[in-house]
């Protein structure tokens, strides 16, 4: 295959449907329509300096080249990463599976039941694990759920301190990612070893690792009683498979628990994906960041899952926020779940066994040897002494393929897990100079902190441990949802394109996926040159001067850049500078993410036509000119224009001695035909998982890298590895984020190439162009750009149709599902409407096939608004409909079975039925039900 072969698959429309669809706009060429679009003054004329394109077998020849570069050696370092065994049916059905890993995140409930009840699985096995009342649907991983709870804390606590403890015996890289994200909320961290320090007299909460970095398991109800005596809240850091074993966090009394559920069948992946856990005791419920699925009802009185307290989520409360968390990492929590879902209780607690079996047996091998062994109670950590030998001890098991963690000059740590078998703690006895030992070991718990109440009781946890049962588990749940394997997800702001196979297939390599974050560099020279590479193509496609790909999430790239701004103006003097504009179409992330970088948001209004008001701005800046810090605005906008004025707000800005920060989520409409950082933007960050087609996961795994001018680099994030970090603050728990699916970015810039990416830019502002051609006799198009052109989304208005009809945005999003289509982004930027982006990827065919529903949907309502069809019983209000309510004995509404079942234009052999009706959402937040219900509460 031909590298121009790869970029015409990637494309959906070829060269006669071009053709058509510019006719339907009213322009001869694509780059004729895109100099229409783009305002001059940004427009970019070049040719992207990147590599000729590849096509998909060269480019996977040349991955593996550089996966070869990375050794793949038995991992003993712990600290949090750990090996563990994929099962084979979930790595190829769900890891592999692209009805898995194309879903959008589950905001349209109806169409998400699968993979809700999958999350639904992990919140239950993160609850019963440690012991409290509720969890959420995952973290980013295990430094961000640690700091996530430290702000909840602040929030809830009763003291008035402003001092957080954490344990010194916790990961490195949490207290890391914990004190950057402190300092600028004016948190104290102190870290106190707290074995053997006292706590200070206040403080408003203290982190606890359990077991520690050092592998120790020590009772901390001392330490939470004391905590809570001042009025302190409690977090544990847990590992859950030790709980399995342990004492849980929540019987001793621990408001919050955080951590990784990485150990669940999630690989190493040199850093991530990996999804975080947080749960929390109750009471504490709706003060959970991020994402909650719930169980609901739908119109039928059926349960229903969904995604509970949404607006808190998904419209975050901007400049009041405490948090910018707007990703999860789905794909993986599904993984994490699944493991235990096939293992259930009885195989963890084997698993957790042998586990602790073995790292016994290599304490007692040690000793026995003549080697000094820390003297506490551990579960799979071990800590030797071998004085000012250290250093030699790791590089001999190096040497024999296994890698340990120096501690320091005379201590060497070892982690046992699931992969660890004899021959393993052989080479680390060789090692340490001790002969073969034919011992076993004596357990390291302690009788007062074992386990013993049960948990994973639901029957989900102990059905599915057959191959067969899981496949068929795993088949009945992808087939309740939609995603991009059924067809478009036109949502805007959203950009859900190809994932091309060729793009995943590397992600489960060994050579990507078994490598630990903190393995010596030697190892890992392929992975840092595919890194290297991937951030000077994004430098180049974005017009700055350097990238960190760190961020491992939207929200977590925007809050890089603004602590990179607010360093920046710290080095030179100006401190004061803590006012950040932002328009107020921006989305809810923006005003976030600049309070949790010390800033105050002083917000900037928009005019008629959606653009931000430049008047407005003037008298803003001139309040503000000397505390400005940063301007943040989305580009092409949030409405999905090419602004004209926005270079003059650039230049604004700086000259009121700001930086300009533009969010990257519409990047998709500006590469190869302008950059960011060359029409006057300081910093953006660039959202990996929509322009460059890492998938979206069912909303995760994300990537966010932080994209800066030069004089802004020297505050990119830092290394986390250790307390003490080069550059800016630590953003995550592992240097290079995500790294185990960063190959997908880097295989798609490959095989694209320079001309691939800019006709897929231009294609993208065609179809949306078209789009908004064929739908705006019927729907009015809200705004418009240069000669009445959108970029590369529309925004459909329907309260015209509402006021008159009474037929709502929501009736029309759950219709679509009717016509086999995910819903466009609904009232976003603006209430009452449909943000509909088609991307690049559609061919006319499916293009067509929506704007054909959407007209159908026109004459429905049109059916409403006449009278023929009653207000309160009609195909909108009572969309969706299942095969249940269509194939029922009785049908009391005025219109046919068949108008309910099978609209005009869909393929009675292959339409998708969604398995619930309209799911009750008040109902679920009145009734908050976060875990697997019983049985007996299906059948109530």
């Amino acid at each position: 295959m031909t590298a121009e072969q790869f970029a015409d698959r990637h494309i959906g429309p070829g060269p006669a449907d071009e053709r058509r669809m510019l006719e339907a706009v009213g322009y001869a060429s694509i780059d004729e329509l895109m100099d229409a679009a783009i305002p001059e003054v940004i427009r970019w004329h070049g040719t992207l300096d990147l590599p000729e394109p590849a096509g998909e077998r060269e480019a996977i020849a040349e991955l593996r080249a550089l996966a070869a570069r990375n050794t793949v050696a038995v991992s003993m370092i712990g600290l949090g990463y750990h090996g563990t065994h994929t099962p084979a049916v979930i790595r190829r059905n769900v890891l592999e599976n692209p009805a898995w890993y194309t879903a959008y995140t589950p905001y349209q409930p109806e169409i998400s039941q699968g993979r809700l009840e999958a999350l639904l699985n992990f919140q239950t096995m993160v609850t019963d694990l440690t012991g409290l009342a509720t969890a959420n649907a995952s973290m980013l991983d295990e430094g961000t759920a640690a700091a996530e709870a430290m702000t909840l804390a602040r929030r809830v606590s009763r003291s008035a301190s402003a001092v957080y403890v954490v344990d010194a015996d916790a990961l490195p890289q949490t207290i890391a990612v914990i004190s950057g994200r402190a300092e600028p909320l004016g948190i104290e961290v102190r870290v106190v070893d707290v074995a053997r320090e006292d706590l200070p007299a206040e403080f408003f909460g203290l982190h606890l690792q359990y077991p520690g970095a050092s592998g120790a398991v020590r009772d901390h109800t001392r330490l939470v009683e004391a905590a809570h005596a001042v009025g302190a809240l409690v977090t544990v850091a847990a590992d859950l498979l030790a709980l399995t074993l342990l004492r849980p966090p929540g019987e001793i009394g621990a408001d919050i628990a955080a951590g990784t559920t990485q150990r669940f069948g999630v690989p190493m992946g040199f850093g991530g994906p990996h999804a975080g856990y947080l749960a929390v005791r109750a009471g504490l419920e709706r003060m959970l960041p991020g994402r909650l699925v719930g169980v609901s009802r739908d119109a039928d009185g059926n349960p229903a899952y969904r995604l509970a307290l949404q607006t808190r989520e998904q419209h975050i409360r901007r400049e009041r926020a405490t948090s910018n968390i707007c990703t999860a990492q789905v794909l993986l929590a599904v993984m994490a779940g699944m493991y235990a879902v096939y293992h259930g209780p009885d195989g963890l607690r084997a698993i957790a066994r042998r586990t602790h079996g073995m790292a016994a047996r290599l304490a007692a091998g040690l000793r026995a040897g003549g080697v000094q062994v820390a003297d506490v109670a551990f579960f799979d950590t071990v800590t030797a002494t071998v004085p000012g030998r250290a250093a030699e001890v790791v590089a001999a098991a190096a040497a024999r393929g296994v890698n340990l963690r120096l501690v320091d000059a005379d201590r060497v740590g070892v982690t046992c897990d699931e992969t660890t078998t004899p021959a393993h703690l052989a080479a680390v006895w060789a090692a340490f100079g001790v002969p073969g030992f034919d011992g076993a070991g004596e357990e390291g718990l302690p009788a007062a902190l074992r386990r013993s109440s049960d948990f994973l009781t639901h029957p989900v946890f102990r059905t599915h441990h057959s191959e067969t049962a899981m496949l068929r588990y795993l088949r009945r749940l992808a087939d309740f949802d939609y995603a991009l394997d059924r067809g478009m997800i036109p949502l805007g702001s959203c950009t859900m394109k190809l994932n091309a196979t060729t793009e995943m297939e590397p992600v489960s390599w060994p050579e990507f996926a078994d490598v630990h974050p903190f393995a010596p560099a030697a190892q890992t020279a392929g992975y840092r040159e595919l890194i290297g590479q991937l951030e000077r193509w994004l430098a180049e496609v974005t017009g700055y001067d350097a990238v960190s790909v760190q961020p491992n999430a939207g929200s977590q790239g925007e809050l890089a850049g603004l602590l990179a701004i607010r360093a920046y103006h710290r080095g030179r003097g100006e401190g004061h500078r803590d006012v950040c504009l932002i328009p107020s179409s921006a989305h809810g992330t923006n005003a976030a993410s600049a309070v949790m970088a010390g800033m105050r948001v002083v917000v900037v209004g928009c005019d008629g036509d959606g653009d931000i008001d430049l008047v407005d701005l003037d008298a803003k800046i001139d309040k503000h000119r000397d505390a400005l810090a940063a301007i943040m605005v989305t580009y092409p906008s949030t409405h999905g224009v090419y602004e004209t004025g926005i270079a003059q707000l650039c230049a604004k800005v700086h000259d009121a001695g700001g930086q300009v920060y533009v969010d990257g989520a519409n990047l998709n409409a500006l590469v190869g035909f302008a950059k960011p950082g060359r029409f006057g933007a300081d910093v953006s960050h660039l959202n990996l998982h929509k322009t460059f087609c890492i998938p979206h996961g069912g909303g995760g795994p994300g990537v966010g890298p932080v994209a800066v001018r030069a004089h802004l680099a020297p505050f990119l994030p830092g290394d986390p590895g250790g307390v003490a970090v080069d550059g800016g603050p630590a953003i995550s728990a592992a240097r290079y984020g995500s790294a185990g699916i960063l190959p997908i970015p880097w295989a798609y810039l490959k095989m694209m190439g320079a001309a691939g990416l800019t006709r897929a830019t231009g294609v993208a502002v065609l179809a949306a162009n078209y789009v908004a051609a064929r739908l705006r006799q019927h729907f009015p198009v809200l705004y418009a750009g240069n000669k009445g052109l959108v970029a590369h989304e529309c925004i459909l208005d329907l309260r015209p149709v509402t006021k008159a009809t009474g037929v709502s945005v929501d009736d029309v999003a759950k219709r679509l599902i009717d016509y086999g289509f995910h819903a466009p982004t609904m009232s976003f930027p603006v209430a009452g409407t449909l943000m509909v982006e088609p991307t690049e990827s559609e061919d006319l065919a499916e293009l067509d096939r929506f704007c054909d529903a959407m007209i159908a949907i026109r004459g429905e309502i049109d059916r409403v608004g006449s009278g023929e069809w009653p207000a309160g019983d009609n195909p909108l209000v009572n969309a969706p409909h299942t095969a249940a309510m269509v194939a029922g004995d009785e049908w009391p509404h005025p219109y046919p079975r068949s108008v309910g079942a099978y609209p005009a234009g869909v393929d009675r052999a292959g339409r998708y039925w969604p398995p619930v009706r309209r799911v009750d959402g008040a109902y679920g937040d009145r009734n908050l039900v976060c875990a697997c219900p019983s049985p007996q509460a299906y059948e109530d």
